[in-house]
């Protein structure tokens, strides 16, 4: 038999044999630890003082300082004098103009805009830009070589954009109303772009009418800094009196562009329906009280009121037949055209300095300047066609149907342009669509 009492007092003295062991461990090992940390105290060299924060912040380097001065060229004014008046002394200006070898000072225009460089401890500027153009820099920089100049030409962004309008008086106001993002001084731009491509058909002045309507799918081009630029004229529709006129813009085989209308004929013609590029109708042709002789008579042309001096254009290739003084006409011009047409020009201030009799001009070449001789009350410029000799009304006798067919080879894929095109415009109806381009 087993003593249960001599088993149960062994048992509890092994576990407490057991337990003094384990608590001996315990502090022969924090010991251990405890020495082993003070002799790495000891041994450790002390850390440096932490420097003031103040002192820190003064031995930072400072990040450099740069003046800007910011000026334009003065009208009349040189670049040189520009350069000094921003600070520039005349031998470093000298320096400077010598190495920008894009700017001229014959050239340079008023307004031309300067932004200076400079550092804050030094007296003469590290850079200079002067804007050429709203797309064009021009930058001078000094370096260890002496000045050199840099010419940057900004990217434009091209897309295309599609305008409709209706008339209800001019084609100004119909694009003033128009629904689009075209800034104001570009819808002008587009305008002037319409009555262009149009100028052998349609008398923007006088031919068109309250709800004629018109659809333009033109190029927009973005500059730097939000600038607008309107571009090519792709696609054209215009209803005048109730007949439509397109223009569509084509590249033929010999990668030479040209305008269309639906036809396949050429938007050019024999002939211009006005001398003048820009112009302001005074008076039309019929009976009209003649202001200096005072007395109702036929008048026989259209009146352009234009400012002295502006250029004066035929309006068909031609011969000069007559140049010089002809009475109530003061200096004149007559210009002979196929056909037996003549073109004549009066009250002009000047002539051209190749405009002779017998001399051969161009359609739109500037054959004279409007003036007031003869019997002018103000400046402008009396225009007249005649036919076979007899004075006819310009309106009507320069109202061309068309100039030359595209050739055969040129007509299917004429077909496709148009088609594609036009159907754009079909489907934007006046929304702006942003194609981008690259």
């Amino acid at each position: 038999m087993t003593d249960s009492g001599s088993t149960g007092t062994n048992t509890k003295g092994r576990s407490s044999t057991r337990a003094r062991s384990t608590l001996l461990a315990r502090v022969v090992t924090y010991g251990i630890v405890l020495t082993l940390g003070a002799v790495a105290v000891a041994f450790t060299p002390p850390l440096p003082d932490r420097p003031p924060v103040a002192s820190v912040l003064a031995n930072t380097p400072r990040a450099p300082v740069w003046h800007l001065k910011h000026d334009t060229l003065a009208r009349g004014e040189t670049l040189g004098a520009l350069l000094q008046r921003v600070g520039v002394s005349s031998d470093q200006a000298a320096n400077i103009l010598k190495a920008a070898t894009s700017l001229d000072d014959r050239r340079a225009p008023a307004g031309l805009a300067l932004t200076v460089r400079t550092m804050e401890a030094d007296s003469i500027p590290s850079e200079l830009v002067f804007q050429l153009a709203v797309d064009r820099i021009l930058t001078v920089r000094r370096s260890d070589l002496g000045w050199v100049s840099t010419d940057v030409k900004l990217p434009w962004a091209t897309d295309t954009v599609a305008v409709t309008g209706k008339i209800i008086s001019t084609l100004y106001d119909a694009l003033d109303a128009a629904v689009t993002d075209i800034p104001a001084g570009s819808r002008a731009e587009l305008a002037w772009a319409l009555a262009d491509l149009y100028e052998y058909r349609v008398d923007m002045s006088r031919d068109l009418q309250p709800n004629d309507v018109f659809r333009v799918l033109v190029e927009r081009k973005r500059g730097p800094q939000g600038a607008v630029r309107i571009g090519a004229i792709l696609a054209s529709s215009f209803s005048v009196g109730g007949t439509e006129i397109q223009a569509v813009r084509h590249q033929g085989s010999d990668a030479r562009s040209g305008y269309y209308d639906q036809d396949g004929k050429s938007m050019r013609a024999a002939f211009l329906r006005a001398p003048l590029e820009f112009r302001r109708i005074s008076s039309v042709f019929g009976m009209r009280r003649h202001p200096i002789l005072g007395i109702w008579r036929q008048h026989a042309g259209t009146d352009y009121a234009a400012s002295q001096g502006t250029p004066v254009r035929s309006v068909g290739d031609g011969v000069v037949m007559f140049a010089g003084r002809k009475g109530g006409y003061g200096n004149a011009i007559d210009v002979r055209h196929p056909n037996g047409f003549v073109s004549r020009y009066g009250h002009l201030r000047a002539f051209a300095r190749t405009t002779k009799r017998g001399a051969h001009v161009s359609i739109g070449q500037t054959i004279g300047y409007v003036g007031m001789t003869g019997l002018a009350t103000a400046p402008h410029l009396h225009f007249e066609v005649l036919v076979g000799g007899a004075q006819r009304n310009p309106r009507v006798a320069l109202a061309m149907k068309g100039g030359a067919p595209l050739p055969a080879s040129e007509r299917d894929a004429f077909a496709r342009t148009r088609g594609e095109l036009l159907a754009l415009l079909d489907r934007e109806a006046g929304a702006p669509r942003l194609a981008a381009r690259p």
